[in-house]
C-alpha cells in the first residue's frame, strides 16, 4: 500500500501513555487532557496502546475501551489516531484490529508475538498477515522492536516479501538502532514504504539517513525539543539540531535511571497531565524519588526546554 504523503506518519507521532487511577484501573477521563497537551505541542498523530501504553499489561477489553475513548477525543481535531493491536495471541490481535477499523483509525500497527516467537521470516509474515487481514481497509504497520520482542529478522527482507502477502502493508515502525538496515528499508520497493523511526535518542541520525517521521514516548513531554530539532535539521543548522538531540538524550538517560516508565509518567504529572502510575511489572516512583527527579529535571533545564 503506497500511501500518499498526507497519510504517512511524518513529523512527530506521540506514543501515548495509558492513564490509570491510583489503584491501577483505567482512567479514561485523562485522555482528553493528553490530547489537548499533545495538540498544544504541535504533534499531529498519536500512537496508542503500544510499548509506552503498557499494552501487554492491559486486557483486551481495556485496550478496546482505550481505543474507543481516543477515537471519540480526536474526532473533530487535527489529531490522527494509530492503534497498536499486537499481542501474544493472534486472535486477540485480530479482534483489536477489527475494532480499530470500526473506529476509523488512521492506521493500525502490531509487533510480533514475543513469547512463542515466529522462528523465521516466513512465519513472521504469516502471523502479521493474519492480524492485518482483520482490518482490510486500514493501513498496517509492522512494529519492529527487537529489544522487546527478541526478534531480529531482516526488515529489508520482510518488506521485499510481505508486500505481496499483506495488501494493507504501509510500512514499518522501525524501533531499532540499526541505521544501516534503516537505509535499506527506506529504499526498499523504490522507496514506497512509510518507515517512521522509533528511538528518540537516535532521531537526528535517522533524519540524516532520510527519516521523515518519528514515533516516540518523548514526544509526550518533550515535543518542543524535538520540533526544534526537526526545524533545525530542515534549515541545515546541524549545530542547533545536535544541541536539541543532546538535550533529548540527557533527558532519556535521567529518566531511565529511575525506571523509564514510572519516571516518564511522573514527568507528565509535573507538566499538568496526570496519567497515573505504571502497572506492574513496571515500577512507579515514590514521593521521595518524584521530588528528587523534579529537582534533577530543573537542574537539567528541562522545564525551560519545553515551554
Amino acid at each position: 500500500m503506497n500511501l500518499p504523503a498526507s497519510q504517512r506518519l511524518h513529523g512527530l507521532v506521540a506514543a501515548t501513555h495509558t492513564p490509570f487511577h491510583a489503584d491501577g484501573s483505567l482512567n479514561l477521563a485523562v485522555v482528553e487532557s493528553q490530547a489537548a497537551h499533545i495538540l498544544r505541542n504541535e504533534v499531529g498523530t498519536v500512537f496508542i496502546g503500544g510499548s509506552t501504553g503498557e499494552s501487554h499489561s492491559l486486557t483486551v477489553d481495556e485496550r478496546r475501551a482505550l481505543a474507543q475513548r481516543w477515537s471519540e477525543v480526536v474526532r473533530g481535531t487535527k489529531l490522527r489516531l494509530v492503534v497498536h493491536v499486537g499481542t501474544n495471541c493472534v486472535e486477540d490481535a485480530r479482534t483489536l484490529a477489527a475494532h480499530a477499523e470500526s473506529l476509523a483509525a488512521s492506521a493500525i500497527a502490531a509487533l510480533a508475538p514475543c513469547y512463542f516467537k515466529p522462528r523465521d521470516l516466513e512465519t513472521l509474515i504469516a502471523t502479521v498477515a493474519q492480524v492485518a487481514s482483520a482490518a482490510p481497509g486500514t493501513p498496517f504497520y509492522y512494529y519492529d522492536i527487537p529489544v522487546l520482542t527478541g526478534l531480529s529478522h531482516s526488515m529489508p527482507d520482510f518488506l521485499s516479501q510481505a508486500g505481496e502477502r499483506i495488501p494493507t502493508l504501509a510500512g514499518l515502525k522501525f524501533t531499532n538502532p540499526n541505521l544501516m538496515d534503516y537505509q535499506f528499508v527506506l529504499r526498499a520497493g523504490s522507496a514506497q514504504w512509510d518507515v517512521p523511526y522509533g528511538l528518540d535518542e537516535y532521531m537526528l541520525g535517522a533524519l540524516a539517513m532520510g527519516a521523515q517521521g518519528a514515533v516516540g514516548s518523548g514526544f509526550n513531554f518533550a515535543a518542543p525539543v524535538y520540533n526544534r530539532l526537526l526545524r533545525a535539521f530542515a534549515s541545515g543548522d546541524l549545530a542547533a539540531a545536535r544541541e536539541e538531540q543532546f538535550r533529548g538524550v540527557r533527558l532519556i538517560k535521567l529518566l531511565a535511571g529511575y525506571g523509564y516508565m514510572g519516571a516518564a509518567k511522573a514527568t507528565m504529572r509535573m507538566l499538568g497531565v496526570d496519567v497515573g502510575p505504571a502497572r506492574l511489572p513496571n515500577n512507579s516512583l515514590s514521593a521521595e524519588h518524584t521530588a528528587k527527579l523534579r529537582s534533577e529535571l530543573e537542574a537539567l533545564g528541562f522545564f525551560d526546554w519545553v515551554r
